[in-house]
């Protein structure tokens, strides 16, 4: 392990640019959970053990047009849960080895709690591939209401029936039931627009980096959803001068010359930036 720490280090070290890729894993060293598989969920969530109801049907729009303040009393505990919990300290990190390369850095993830940007990363340097639950949409789907902020939106859960006993969020255009602008399973309505966007600010910088060095570091990553594997790989094969950094607990194995680091993400990260401080 101590090897691969320092082949990580100088990776980082002498890379021109930094792509930071996360799942959920990432989160976890916060205190957030993961809802890998029905147990990881359940546990997090023990009222909807005693209802049957499994993570993907909870992560459902179907939720919103037949019982919305179930679906909001799943979304709004969330919403209320990344609030409240502070990113740990391997998102300063990462912020930190950006800042330092003379092409910076960008961040794709998969998680939709917007840590990245309380971490101090800007807006346009961060690429949310399912949404955030930080905006809202319309769920009538003829709606031109667009996306928006939830901005200070209070959200008031019932935590034994897991149900919103606050009031139902609306959208401003139309009146009718808002969701989290977030993409779920099964999801025909979700509007792309703001991440669409996001992804061409990323494209457009990775398309500066032709013959740059570049380090991909991905953290928690799973292969249940493996968007953010998959981009990883697939970013590593066309930047010949590219190294693969994966830091993941349960699932670290790597194809070709990358850097498998089974680790927690905050372990891993201190670990480099140590090396590196060396």
């Amino acid at each position: 392990m101590k090897e691969k720490i320092q082949k990580a280090a100088e990776a980082v070290a002498t890379a021109d640019a930094l792509l930071i890729t996360a799942g959920a894993g990432m989160g976890v060293d916060s205190g957030l959970p993961d809802f890998r598989g029905n147990e990881g969920f359940w546990n997090a969530y023990p009222p909807y053990r005693k209802l049957g109801r499994s993570f993907v049907e909870m992560a459902n729009p179907e939720t919103f047009a037949t019982d919305p303040r179930f679906g909001w009393g799943f979304y709004g505990h969330r919403l209320n849960l990344y609030r409240e919990t502070t990113p740990h300290d391997g998102f300063g990190i990462l912020r930190k080895w950006g800042e330092a390369k003379d092409k910076g850095s960008f961040v794709m993830t998969s998680n939709v709690d917007g840590h990245f940007q309380r971490s101090g990363f800007s807006e346009d340097s961060v690429y949310e591939v399912h949404g955030s639950i930080l905006f809202l949409q319309c769920t009538r789907t003829q709606c031109n209401g667009g996306i928006w902020p939830a901005g200070d939106l209070k959200i008031e859960i019932d935590e034994e029936t897991m149900l919103l006993s606050s009031d139902i969020p609306i959208c401003p255009q139309c009146g009718d039931v808002a969701r989290p602008n977030i993409m779920m399973f099964g999801d025909w309505s979700y509007l792309p627009d703001r991440n669409d966007a996001q992804e061409q600010l990323m494209q457009k910088w990775l398309h500066t980096l032709e013959g740059k060095k570049l380090a991909i570091v991905e953290l928690g990553a799973g292969k249940g959803v493996p968007t953010v594997r998959m981009f990883s790989e697939r970013t590593a094969r066309f930047f010949p001068d590219s190294t693969l950094i994966r830091i993941n607990v349960r699932e670290p194995e790597i194809p070709g010359q990358g850097i498998s680091i089974s680790e927690g993400a905050l372990k891993a990260l201190t670990a480099i930036d140590s090396e590196l401080g060396a």
